[in-house]
């Protein structure tokens, strides 16, 4: 009895070092040296409201490249709509809405939102189909990202607002869409707090 609570004490002790302690630091000093980026959370921060590397003397944090967050201003990009919280995009509330395609309230929130894309975007023809990442949630609600067509989409409101060329606004979209990850991966996609932190470095931040 005496020899088996002595071999169960070690070898709790063994795996709390091994696991507990040794491995997640080992796990931690990979992660930063090989991906100190990704593994800070990929913050962007800003200074006189341009962008810096890091944070610094004077900086603000304006977000994460990782993290969406809400955009309501007619002249920035909006991201897709989120079930993340109450008001949405709420990192500690991570979730879909979990309603099925024929939920009477999906529909509902839907056509909605299909009604007020078309007004705040009267620049686009009433057959032109919304892309329907503009309509739909993401299985995270933190979805930082919007297709290129969502983007395109919003291009007319946006430069009007600002008064500004659609074809300037239109190439910023371009400058920032990302392809396929290695070619195969993934869809093309567009950073929104990006894209509108681009609008604001070059055209000042709009209200």
């Amino acid at each position: 009895m005496k020899k088996n609570l002595i071999t169960a004490m070690l070898m709790t002790a063994a795996t709390t070092v091994l696991l507990g302690i040794i491995y997640p630091l080992l796990v931690t000093g990979l992660a930063q040296a090989m991906f100190p980026k990704q593994a800070n959370g990929e913050l962007i921060y800003a200074r006189d409201g341009k962008l810096v590397g890091s944070s610094s003397a004077g900086s603000s944090l304006v977000g994460s490249r990782l993290i969406g967050q809400t955009f309501s201003g007619p002249g920035y990009f909006h991201s897709r709509p989120s079930a993340a919280g109450a008001a949405g995009y709420d990192a500690t509330a991570s979730g879909g809405s979990n309603l099925g395609p024929t939920n009477a309230q999906l529909i509902t929130r839907v056509n909605g939102d299909v009604a007020k894309l078309r007004a705040e975007n009267p620049g686009k023809n009433s057959d032109t189909l919304i892309p329907v990442d503009l309509v739909t949630t993401s299985g995270s609600g933190l979805d930082p990202d919007i297709t290129p067509a969502a983007a395109e989409f919003q291009v007319h409101r946006v430069a009007a607002e600002r008064k500004i060329p659609e074809g300037e606004v239109a190439q910023l979209v371009r400058d920032h869409t990302e392809n396929r990850q290695w070619g195969f991966l993934g869809e093309p996609r567009v950073n929104v707090l990006e894209l509108n932190l681009a609008l604001d470095a070059r055209y000042g931040r709009s209200h």
